[in-house]
């Protein structure tokens, strides 16, 4: 029997959802609420292969959840609220309690509550979403699916740090690893497309935000995420891996606090910090066409690093079925696709240029020939929190 289901994703001045009939895994509505909390807040519905854009004052995240119950209504979406079954919440950080989905349930509200030191940004706003929908669909079960959740399977060798083992267990400073539910997506897509129970994968997720993992027999085993999310590769704005006495080192030089140094590797570095130009890689391409020497640079330092972890997690690997892209940058630049895979030659992949030349569909980009098959597979969150979230449900 269909049923209906909400798939939200939480952030601190917004709020984004789509609903799902289930299992058809079909979107009847999704959505944008933006700028909650701050002037000239708006939300955007599409519908239809319609989008609707109304502005709107948004003084909290209640107010959207109450504009969002009133519109599924309005346009007859639904005709009780009462057939939403279930609502799906994205969730940061689950740190070492939720290795997988799990119902919500006050003591999980209060877990939640109590991780909010290790994502101060994320999960609070996930949280104030949680108990808005348990207020304006009392009926309906709340779902945790955690980003951290797909990467708890990392074996305790890939995920400590070395520093005194008391701070490992005391304070939780390990690796965690983000981006976990599309990561997760991506692998449950291959295992079907290779018709494997168990597959080897090199999963790229390239974006504003990027990240990769190695996924060993169908779960994950190391990732270039660290503790935070900035971590690992170069990102957007983010700076990606830095070694940690330089902060010490910049604190004196530039006379700005800690919390000023951090700020700036969050968000004024990567690709904005090196090309002096844009954190979004189309940007980047069009400075490189020009000849702006900086966005080279840029783009150089970024292919580097992903190459770089290519080799770290294929190593730690028996053998890779295949390398994927997803994300913004991983399904839809073919120059950064090609950039990489040109550098890895030594793995004796062979990139098809004519397959590689297309952007957000699912594609074999490497020749039959290649030791190790490259594909392009669009990521899908929101499809992988309505199905942990129908299948906790029913």
């Amino acid at each position: 029997m269909n049923s209906k289901y909400l798939v939200i994703n939480g952030g601190s001045s917004s709020l984004k959802f789509s609903l799902y009939e289930m299992p058809e895994e079909k979107v009847l509505i999704s959505g944008l609420f933006e700028r909650i909390g701050i002037d000239n807040s708006s939300y955007t519905i599409k519908l239809n292969g319609e989008k609707i854009k109304k502005e709107v004052t948004l003084n909290n995240h209640e107010e959207a959840v109450k504009i969002l119950t009133e519109e599924l209504l309005n346009y007859k979406i639904v005709n009780s609220l009462d057939e939403i079954k279930g609502v799906g919440h994205r969730v940061v950080h689950g740190g070492d309690k939720f290795k997988e989905s799990t119902l919500i349930n006050d003591e999980v509200i209060s877990t939640i509550r109590n991780l909010f030191h290790l994502a101060p940004l994320h999960n609070p706003a996930n949280l104030m979403g949680i108990e808005a929908f348990k207020e304006f669909i009392p009926d309906a079960k709340e779902v945790a699916i955690f980003d951290t959740g797909f990467p708890a399977s990392m074996p305790m060798e890939n995920y400590t740090y070395a520093i005194p083992y008391e701070w490992t267990e005391k304070y939780g400073a390990r690796k965690y690893g983000f981006h976990g539910i599309s990561h997760e997506y991506v692998t449950e897509f291959m295992k079907k497309e290779l018709n494997k129970e168990n597959v080897n994968l090199i999963t790229c997720h390239l974006g504003n935000g990027s990240s990769m993992f190695s996924i060993k027999d169908s779960k994950a085993f190391d990732t270039s995420l660290g503790f935070s999310t900035n971590s690992g590769l170069i990102m957007g704005t983010r700076s990606g891996d830095v070694d940690t006495l330089m902060v010490q080192y910049l604190m004196k030089e530039t006379g700005l606090s800690f919390d000023e140094i951090i700020n700036v590797l969050n968000k004024e570095s990567g690709l904005l910090g090196v090309s002096g130009v844009s954190s979004d890689s189309r940007d980047i391409e069009e400075g490189m066409k020009n000849g702006n020497a900086r966005c080279i640079l840029a783009q150089a330092l970024f292919v580097n690093r992903i190459v770089g972890y290519i080799a770290k997690l294929w190593i730690g690997l028996d053998h890779v079925d295949a390398i994927t892209f997803a994300g913004g940058i991983g399904e839809n630049s073919p120059v950064t696709r090609k950039q990489i895979i040109e550098k890895l030659k030594p793995l004796e992949i062979e990139l098809d240029e004519e397959a590689n030349n297309v952007r957000g569909k699912f594609t074999l980009i490497t020749k039959e020939s290649s030791k190790i098959p490259c594909y392009i597979v669009p990521t899908d969150e929101e499809v992988m929190i309505a199905r942990d979230t129908y299948n906790l449900v029913k």
